[in-house]
Protein backbone atom coordinates (compact mmCIF):
# COMPACT_ATOMS: atom_id res chain seq x y z
CA UNK A 1 0.00 0.00 0.00
CA UNK A 2 1.37 3.38 -0.99
CA UNK A 3 1.87 5.51 2.25
CA UNK A 4 2.76 8.79 0.46
CA UNK A 5 1.22 11.73 -1.25
CA UNK A 6 -0.92 9.93 -4.42
CA UNK A 7 -0.49 10.79 -7.70
CA UNK A 8 -2.87 9.71 -10.45
CA UNK A 9 -5.57 7.75 -10.84
CA UNK A 10 -6.04 5.27 -7.51
CA UNK A 11 -5.97 1.96 -7.94
CA UNK A 12 -9.78 0.21 -7.06
CA UNK A 13 -7.96 -2.96 -5.92
CA UNK A 14 -5.81 -0.27 -3.72
CA UNK A 15 -8.87 1.48 -2.09
CA UNK A 16 -10.93 -1.85 -1.68
CA UNK A 17 -7.59 -3.45 0.22
CA UNK A 18 -7.34 -0.53 2.16
CA UNK A 19 -11.24 -0.43 3.11
CA UNK A 20 -11.29 -4.10 3.84
CA UNK A 21 -8.35 -3.84 6.35
CA UNK A 22 -9.51 -0.82 7.90
CA UNK A 23 -13.28 -2.37 8.64
CA UNK A 24 -11.67 -5.41 9.78
CA UNK A 25 -9.28 -3.43 12.59
CA UNK A 26 -12.58 -1.16 13.74
CA UNK A 27 -14.61 -4.57 13.90
CA UNK A 28 -11.88 -6.37 16.06
CA UNK A 29 -12.32 -3.35 18.49
CA UNK A 30 -15.99 -3.28 18.14
CA UNK A 31 -16.10 -7.31 19.13
CA UNK A 32 -13.30 -6.82 22.15
CA UNK A 33 -15.58 -4.27 23.99
CA UNK A 34 -19.03 -5.68 22.52
CA UNK A 35 -21.20 -6.69 25.58
CA UNK A 36 -19.01 -4.55 28.35
CA UNK A 37 -19.59 -1.38 29.90
CA UNK A 38 -20.92 1.63 27.72
CA UNK A 39 -18.98 4.39 28.00
CA UNK A 40 -19.41 8.43 27.21
CA UNK A 41 -22.97 7.88 25.99
CA UNK A 42 -24.25 10.88 24.66
CA UNK A 43 -27.72 11.58 22.26
CA UNK A 44 -27.79 12.68 19.13
CA UNK A 45 -30.65 13.19 16.61
CA UNK A 46 -33.37 12.58 19.40
CA UNK A 47 -32.66 11.08 23.03
CA UNK A 48 -32.69 7.64 21.89
CA UNK A 49 -30.17 8.01 19.30
CA UNK A 50 -26.91 7.06 21.18
CA UNK A 51 -23.30 7.20 20.49
CA UNK A 52 -20.37 5.74 22.87
CA UNK A 53 -16.75 6.33 23.12
CA UNK A 54 -16.55 2.53 21.47
CA UNK A 55 -18.48 4.77 17.75
CA UNK A 56 -15.28 7.14 18.22
CA UNK A 57 -12.38 5.03 18.95
CA UNK A 58 -13.57 2.70 16.15
CA UNK A 59 -13.84 5.73 13.58
CA UNK A 60 -10.52 7.13 15.19
CA UNK A 61 -9.32 3.77 14.07
CA UNK A 62 -10.38 3.84 10.51
CA UNK A 63 -9.88 7.66 9.83
CA UNK A 64 -6.28 7.36 11.06
CA UNK A 65 -5.33 4.28 8.90
CA UNK A 66 -6.85 5.93 5.70
CA UNK A 67 -5.64 9.68 6.52
CA UNK A 68 -1.78 7.74 6.89
CA UNK A 69 -2.37 5.61 3.78
CA UNK A 70 -3.60 8.43 1.76
CA UNK A 71 -3.17 11.83 3.10
CA UNK A 72 -4.94 13.91 0.23
CA UNK A 73 -8.55 12.57 0.23
CA UNK A 74 -11.17 13.62 1.95
CA UNK A 75 -13.46 11.58 4.64
CA UNK A 76 -16.99 12.27 6.12
CA UNK A 77 -17.68 10.19 8.82
CA UNK A 78 -20.99 9.18 10.66
CA UNK A 79 -19.59 10.71 14.42
CA UNK A 80 -16.42 13.32 12.93
CA UNK A 81 -18.36 14.75 10.10
CA UNK A 82 -16.50 17.07 7.70
CA UNK A 83 -13.49 17.80 9.76
CA UNK A 84 -12.14 14.23 9.97
CA UNK A 85 -10.72 14.71 6.36
CA UNK A 86 -10.14 18.09 4.80
CA UNK A 87 -8.23 16.45 1.68
CA UNK A 88 -9.08 17.78 -1.77
CA UNK A 89 -8.11 14.82 -3.83
CA UNK A 90 -10.29 13.10 -6.59
CA UNK A 91 -11.43 10.34 -3.64
CA UNK A 92 -13.50 10.66 -0.64
CA UNK A 93 -14.50 8.48 2.23
CA UNK A 94 -17.86 7.80 3.63
CA UNK A 95 -17.29 5.81 7.00
CA UNK A 96 -20.28 4.19 9.15
CA UNK A 97 -17.66 2.71 12.67
CA UNK A 98 -20.89 1.30 13.67
CA UNK A 99 -24.09 0.95 11.94
CA UNK A 100 -26.15 -0.50 14.68
CA UNK A 101 -25.38 1.34 17.71
CA UNK A 102 -28.61 0.41 19.75
CA UNK A 103 -27.94 -3.24 18.79
CA UNK A 104 -24.44 -3.15 19.78
CA UNK A 105 -25.10 -1.34 23.27
CA UNK A 106 -27.97 -4.04 24.06
CA UNK A 107 -25.65 -6.73 23.27
CA UNK A 108 -27.69 -7.90 20.14
CA UNK A 109 -25.35 -9.21 17.30
CA UNK A 110 -26.80 -7.30 14.48
CA UNK A 111 -24.36 -4.32 13.62
CA UNK A 112 -21.61 -3.93 10.96
CA UNK A 113 -18.75 -1.69 9.90
CA UNK A 114 -19.25 0.37 6.27
CA UNK A 115 -16.46 1.85 4.28
CA UNK A 116 -16.92 3.25 0.95
CA UNK A 117 -14.30 4.90 -1.60
CA UNK A 118 -16.34 7.50 -3.94
CA UNK A 119 -15.00 9.31 -6.83
CA UNK A 120 -17.09 12.27 -8.79
CA UNK A 121 -18.67 9.12 -10.65
CA UNK A 122 -20.07 7.21 -7.20
CA UNK A 123 -18.87 4.61 -5.15
CA UNK A 124 -15.00 3.20 -6.45
CA UNK A 125 -15.21 0.31 -3.62
CA UNK A 126 -17.05 -0.61 -0.80
CA UNK A 127 -17.29 -2.58 2.06
CA UNK A 128 -19.94 -4.11 5.20
CA UNK A 129 -17.86 -5.88 7.79
CA UNK A 130 -20.31 -8.30 10.30
CA UNK A 131 -17.70 -9.17 13.00
CA UNK A 132 -20.04 -11.24 14.62
CA UNK A 133 -20.34 -12.99 12.09
CA UNK A 134 -17.05 -13.27 11.02
CA UNK A 135 -18.70 -12.11 6.97
CA UNK A 136 -17.21 -9.50 4.82
CA UNK A 137 -18.67 -7.97 1.75
CA UNK A 138 -17.09 -5.87 -0.44
CA UNK A 139 -16.93 -4.69 -4.43
CA UNK A 140 -15.47 -2.49 -6.79
CA UNK A 141 -16.96 -0.87 -9.51
CA UNK A 142 -17.44 -2.58 -12.23
CA UNK A 143 -15.97 -5.92 -11.12
CA UNK A 144 -18.93 -7.52 -9.22
CA UNK A 145 -19.76 -8.18 -5.40
CA UNK A 146 -18.35 -11.07 -3.13
CA UNK A 147 -18.74 -12.12 0.20
CA UNK A 148 -15.32 -13.08 1.61
CA UNK A 149 -14.32 -15.56 -1.57
CA UNK A 150 -17.68 -16.24 -2.91
CA UNK A 151 -19.43 -14.05 -5.86
CA UNK A 152 -22.72 -12.68 -5.32
CA UNK A 153 -24.44 -12.53 -8.50
CA UNK A 154 -28.48 -12.02 -8.46
CA UNK A 155 -30.93 -13.28 -10.08
CA UNK A 156 -34.16 -11.28 -11.40
CA UNK A 157 -36.05 -11.56 -8.51
CA UNK A 158 -38.83 -12.63 -6.64
CA UNK A 159 -42.36 -11.74 -7.66
CA UNK A 160 -43.80 -8.83 -4.92
CA UNK A 161 -45.98 -10.52 -3.15
CA UNK A 162 -43.50 -12.96 -2.29
CA UNK A 163 -40.70 -10.81 -1.65
CA UNK A 164 -39.40 -10.82 1.99
CA UNK A 165 -38.53 -7.16 2.27
CA UNK A 166 -36.21 -5.36 4.90
CA UNK A 167 -36.68 -2.04 6.28
CA UNK A 168 -35.67 0.06 9.05
CA UNK A 169 -37.02 3.14 11.30
CA UNK A 170 -35.58 6.29 12.24
CA UNK A 171 -34.52 7.59 15.73
CA UNK A 172 -36.79 10.87 15.26
CA UNK A 173 -40.21 10.51 16.55
CA UNK A 174 -41.85 11.82 13.30
CA UNK A 175 -40.38 9.98 11.09
CA UNK A 176 -40.88 6.47 12.80
CA UNK A 177 -44.74 7.36 12.86
CA UNK A 178 -44.88 8.50 8.79
CA UNK A 179 -42.52 5.04 8.64
CA UNK A 180 -45.30 2.73 11.36
CA UNK A 181 -47.95 4.82 8.42
CA UNK A 182 -46.30 3.40 5.16
CA UNK A 183 -45.80 -0.47 6.98
CA UNK A 184 -49.77 -0.22 6.70
CA UNK A 185 -49.77 -0.16 3.15
CA UNK A 186 -46.64 -2.72 2.22
CA UNK A 187 -46.84 -5.05 4.67
CA UNK A 188 -50.18 -6.55 3.29
CA UNK A 189 -48.14 -6.35 -0.26
CA UNK A 190 -45.70 -8.66 0.35
CA UNK A 191 -44.21 -12.16 1.82
CA UNK A 192 -43.20 -10.44 5.57
CA UNK A 193 -41.21 -7.65 6.38
CA UNK A 194 -37.91 -7.73 8.44
CA UNK A 195 -36.41 -4.86 10.73
CA UNK A 196 -33.03 -5.79 11.16
CA UNK A 197 -31.44 -2.40 12.77
CA UNK A 198 -28.32 -1.81 10.38
CA UNK A 199 -28.65 -0.51 7.12
CA UNK A 200 -25.27 -1.64 5.76
CA UNK A 201 -25.84 -5.05 6.40
CA UNK A 202 -29.68 -5.28 4.78
CA UNK A 203 -28.33 -3.79 1.80
CA UNK A 204 -25.48 -6.45 1.74
CA UNK A 205 -27.98 -9.25 2.42
CA UNK A 206 -30.29 -8.12 -0.54
CA UNK A 207 -26.90 -8.27 -2.84
CA UNK A 208 -26.29 -11.86 -1.61
CA UNK A 209 -30.03 -13.20 -2.24
CA UNK A 210 -31.15 -12.95 1.85
CA UNK A 211 -33.55 -10.37 1.12
CA UNK A 212 -35.36 -9.94 -1.33
CA UNK A 213 -35.33 -5.81 -1.45
CA UNK A 214 -35.15 -3.08 0.71
CA UNK A 215 -36.52 -0.01 1.33
CA UNK A 216 -36.02 2.62 4.45
CA UNK A 217 -35.92 6.76 4.39
CA UNK A 218 -34.27 9.16 7.03
CA UNK A 219 -30.72 7.66 6.19
CA UNK A 220 -27.87 8.95 5.97
CA UNK A 221 -25.04 9.20 2.55
CA UNK A 222 -22.38 6.82 5.44
CA UNK A 223 -25.49 4.70 6.31
CA UNK A 224 -25.80 3.13 2.31
CA UNK A 225 -22.47 4.20 0.40
CA UNK A 226 -20.67 0.68 0.47
CA UNK A 227 -24.50 -1.26 0.56
CA UNK A 228 -25.13 0.62 -2.86
CA UNK A 229 -22.34 -0.31 -4.82
CA UNK A 230 -22.42 -4.36 -3.28
CA UNK A 231 -26.19 -4.73 -4.60
CA UNK A 232 -25.30 -2.91 -7.70
CA UNK A 233 -22.29 -4.76 -8.65
CA UNK A 234 -24.68 -7.79 -7.63
CA UNK A 235 -26.73 -7.27 -10.23
CA UNK A 236 -29.53 -5.15 -8.48
CA UNK A 237 -30.37 -1.99 -8.26
CA UNK A 238 -30.52 0.73 -5.99
CA UNK A 239 -32.70 3.90 -6.62
CA UNK A 240 -32.78 7.07 -4.24
CA UNK A 241 -35.69 8.54 -2.30
CA UNK A 242 -36.13 12.45 -1.91
CA UNK A 243 -35.90 13.67 1.69
CA UNK A 244 -39.53 14.32 3.07
CA UNK A 245 -41.02 16.25 6.31
CA UNK A 246 -37.49 17.36 7.31
CA UNK A 247 -35.49 14.61 7.34
CA UNK A 248 -33.09 12.72 4.84
CA UNK A 249 -33.81 10.30 1.69
CA UNK A 250 -33.32 7.42 1.34
CA UNK A 251 -33.06 4.02 -0.60
CA UNK A 252 -34.90 1.20 -2.38
CA UNK A 253 -32.42 -1.74 -3.62
CA UNK A 254 -34.28 -5.04 -5.29
CA UNK A 255 -33.01 -7.11 -8.30
CA UNK A 256 -34.01 -5.77 -11.57
CA UNK A 257 -37.62 -7.51 -11.80
CA UNK A 258 -38.94 -6.39 -8.27
CA UNK A 259 -37.43 -2.86 -8.15
CA UNK A 260 -40.06 -1.51 -10.13
CA UNK A 261 -42.59 -2.95 -8.32
CA UNK A 262 -41.23 -2.29 -5.14
CA UNK A 263 -40.19 1.46 -5.51
CA UNK A 264 -44.37 1.91 -7.11
CA UNK A 265 -45.63 0.31 -4.19
CA UNK A 266 -43.18 2.09 -1.64
CA UNK A 267 -43.87 5.10 -3.19
CA UNK A 268 -47.76 4.88 -3.13
CA UNK A 269 -47.31 4.19 0.25
CA UNK A 270 -45.97 7.81 1.22
CA UNK A 271 -42.43 7.40 1.14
Amino acid sequence: MHHGPVTGAPRDDDLLGLAVRAAHAAGALLVERFGGPATGLTAKSSRTDLVSDTDRDAEALILGMISSARPGDAILAEEGGTAAGAGDGPVRWLVDPLDGTINYLWGIPQWSVSVAALDAEGPLAGVVHDPCRGETFSARRGAGARLDDRPLRLGAGADLDQALVGTGFNYRAQERARQAARLRTVLPAVRDVRRFGSAAIDLAWVAAGRLDGYFETGLNAWDWAAGRLLVTEAGGVVQELPPAGGSPGGVVAAPTRLIGPLRALVDAAGA
